[in-house]
């Protein structure tokens, strides 16, 4: 492996070479998850997020690598190949920068400079580029022939040549394209007969900010507004500055006669290869900075959905709201198995109130139901308020919970719901999903695409592959890290399980079906395709309850059984589950690292602890709120829906959530949202704005005075004058970009 790429690697992280060595080393045979768990002692601890940067960095700096050596050798064929082309490739730490010092070598399609190459006008641009003494016009003389028909043609085709000489230099382009970022402004204007009815854009119609200062999400709203042709938009620099540097650095010290034909050329090239180019790279960057924080805002929201821990060992009614064709009701037991389904029509024109309030009450009576999942869609609050009124008049031990049914009619249509409930409507499906979704949020919605869960900002607008890359990343940690009853589990969660896959799943869900329930780990190497590596790499993750053998119930992995007996055994316990356990052996005693042993005394303390109950759960409710409810500075309590780069939505009872702005999040100053709120987390906010026409309520997490204060805190502290920018300059003199990269190197 490559020491140097080693040592970025380790220096990037901050953690030792030899940690970065032995993870690489690992990752030839074992999965991340695996790694992250059962083999800390190599990594020192390292997280899955770290095991994947490691992983996703030395693929990227060897594919860097290879081709900074495929590079210097097409120089090299062209006889080009200079020491100093060599040591500026190699400095290289982005493919973009290889491919920039490339591009001047690089075979062209047909361009007007190409063109005049081939007439042979090559070493007339070198002539008017250099210093060697003669007259400008009889020098062009020289070159005229049947395709070069006048002195003009042949002075235009030299200018061309070294206008895109101009654009080509990587130096010249670094150096601009860092003035730009620096000094740019992005401006939108409003197209002419654009269409934007909803004036979802309006903000932009006609607007200016620094490139440097533009938020992520504003710079997706620009893209789609622009793809969708409702607005123009363009990067406003001093273009006037920029050519002025690079005719001084071209043109500077040429003799009269030629110096003006040069600056001509660079204005050119300026004006029409090289600012356009840099423009579309800038805009390119930032397009890609924004989507990959989306896609990173996307996964960390889908991970924190995931992880609600569940609420265990009640009845649930899953309630799928619906104005014309009723509200599908679902009931389930406490491991999800369906008991019952009902449809009541409280709501359509004519509808029976009373007669959907004693449905719904047998329901809840017959089956000991305790709570009821509402789905968050149409008719939810119609169905709240019908909910909450058979609570208050039968005085029910029953709470219920708004969930977000985002993603159920998408399951509920898939082949698996099909296989499940072959004999239920698709909208029934959905009232089950609903349910589920309260009773074991990751089981049940693993089933379904991330895409259709509703916990991202403009995904479609972003890159499938990796977008869809680290979702995966995403789910594989929060299934892992809670790990799967071996018998209860679904096909669709144990398929991202370390060391599985959609076949051997397949596989172990039909050995299941076929002799019943597994009562060994063991058990698992007699299904077909699961050797022995793959037995390795699973069976820590997956659990049996209730097994022959008791550490089969725990994160302990078999090969680490023979030591957690012997600790025991040395402890004198005598079994699992006790909290309150001192231990006093050290892991030398018992053959395994420090790592090892503090999570082999942590299972055998909590042997059924799961991940997931250090989050919050569900908020559960007994009454509803309606807007006119509210005055400004109330405090409520709710569940956080959607985190996005501007702020969080809150569901705190309303028809629509609540947005908590990020400047109403935190006395001091935080980059992003995802600093104080997580998807899923239950918080205290307070009423911040009102707007009964728009039906909108604006929160904040911080008590009004508390904002107030902090706000006039900063409105009165002095302001800082912003010192005027400074003139950028070029390199040195005596290193010209013309000596460097001119027309020697060609």
């Amino acid at each position: 492996m490559d020491s140097r790429i080693i040592k970025a690697i380790a220096a990037e992280l901050h953690i030792t070479e030899d940690q970065v060595q032995k993870t690489l080393d690992l990752l030839e045979e074992n999965t991340v998850p695996f790694i992250a768990r059962y083999r800390k002692d190599a990594t020192h601890g390292l997280d899955e997020e770290q095991i994947l940067f490691i992983e996703k960095q030395y693929r990227y700096e060897q594919k860097l690598a290879e081709r900074k050596e495929a590079v210097l050798n097409l120089i090299e064929q062209q006889g080009k190949l200079t020491e100093e082309i060599r040591t500026a490739v190699m400095a290289c730490t982005r493919l973009s920068e290889v491919e920039d010092l490339y591009k001047p070598y690089k075979q062209k399609k047909k361009t007007r400079a190409a063109e005049a190459v081939r007439k042979g006008l090559q070493p007339l641009a070198e002539f008017l580029l250099g210093s060697v003494p003669g007259d400008v016009l009889q020098e062009a003389g020289k070159y005229l022939n049947e395709e070069v028909q006048s002195i003009e043609d042949a002075l235009q085709g030299a200018k061309d040549i070294i206008a895109e000489m101009v654009s080509d230099q990587a130096k010249l382009r670094w150096h601009f394209k860092e003035i730009i970022q620096k000094e740019g402004i992005l401006a939108t204007k409003l197209k002419k007969d654009a269409k934007d009815e909803k004036k979802i854009y309006e903000m932009y119609y006609d607007r200016r900010e620094a490139l440097r200062t533009c938020a992520d999400h504003r710079i997706m709203a620009v893209d789609r507004a622009e793809k969708e042709k409702v607005l123009t938009v363009t990067i406003d620099y001093d273009h006037d500055r920029l050519i002025e540097e690079a005719c001084r650095e071209y043109a500077g010290n040429l003799p009269e006669d030629r110096r003006q034909i040069v600056r001509d050329a660079v204005r050119d090239g300026c004006e029409r290869l090289l600012f356009p180019s840099i423009e579309n790279e800038i805009r390119s960057d930032l397009s890609e900075r924004a989507q990959k924080a989306s896609i990173e805002v996307f996964s960390m929201n889908l991970e924190k959905l995931l992880l609600q821990p569940p609420i265990k060992g009640r009845t649930v009614l899953g309630f799928d709201p619906g104005f014309y064709n009723g509200c599908k009701l679902a009931v389930l037991d406490e491991t999800g198995k369906m008991l019952a389904v009902d449809k009541i029509y409280p709501f359509r024109k004519n509808g029976d109130v009373e007669g959907s309030e004693r449905k719904l009450l047998a329901l809840i009576r017959r089956y000991g139901v305790r709570l009821i999942a509402i789905g968050n869609g149409t008719a939810s609050r119609e169905s709240e308020k019908l909910v909450a009124e058979v609570i208050r008049k039968n005085n029910l031990p029953v709470s219920y919970a708004i969930v977000s049914e985002a993603g159920a009619s998408v399951w509920s249509a898939q082949e698996d719901a099909r296989k499940e409930f072959p004999d239920l409507a698709v909208e029934e499906r959905s009232a089950v999903s609903i349910g589920r979704r309260l009773l074991d949020p990751l089981a049940e919605l693993i089933k379904i695409d991330p895409k259709a869960i509703g916990v991202g900002q403009y995904q479609h607008d972003l890159p499938v592959k990796e977008l869809n890359e680290r979702l995966d990343e995403a789910i594989m940690k929060c299934v892992n890290r809670t790990g799967a009853d071996l018998n209860t589990a679904s096909e669709a969660l144990l398929k991202h399980i370390s060391g599985l896959n959609s076949a051997i799943a397949k596989e172990i869900v039909s050995y299941r079906d076929e002799h019943g329930r597994f009562t060994s780990r063991t058990q698992l190497m007699d299904v077909k395709r699961l050797g022995p590596k793959a037995y390795t790499q699973c069976a820590g993750f997956l659990r049996i309850v209730g097994g022959e053998e008791p550490l089969d119930a725990t994160a302990i992995h078999p090969e680490s059984y023979e030591a957690a007996r012997k600790l025991m055994s040395q402890c004198g316990i005598t079994a699992l589950g006790q909290p309150d356990i001192a231990f006093h052996v050290k892991g030398s005693d018992l053959g395994i690292d420090d790592y090892t042993l503090m999570d082999i005394e942590d299972a055998i303390r909590q042997p059924l602890r799961d991940y997931r109950e250090q989050f919050d759960g569900a908020l559960l409710r007994s009454d509803v709120l309606e807007l006119s409810d509210l005055h400004i500075g109330d405090k409520l309590s709710g569940t956080v829906r959607n985190v996005v780069d501007f702020g969080a939505f809150v569901d705190i009872g309303l028809h629509d959530d609540g947005l908590v702005h990020v400047s109403r999040m935190s006395v001091q100053r935080i980059s992003h949202p995802s600093e104080v709120l997580s998807v899923g987390d239950i918080v205290d906010v307070y009423i911040y704005e009102v707007d009964e026409e728009r039906q909108k309520v604006a929160l904040s997490l911080l008590p009004l005075d508390v904002l107030a204060n902090r706000n006039k805190r900063h409105n009165d502290r002095p302001k800082k004058k912003k010192p005027a920018p400074k003139q950028a300059t070029m390199e040195d003199a005596t290193k010209r970009l013309l000596e460097r990269f001119g027309p020697k190197h060609r």
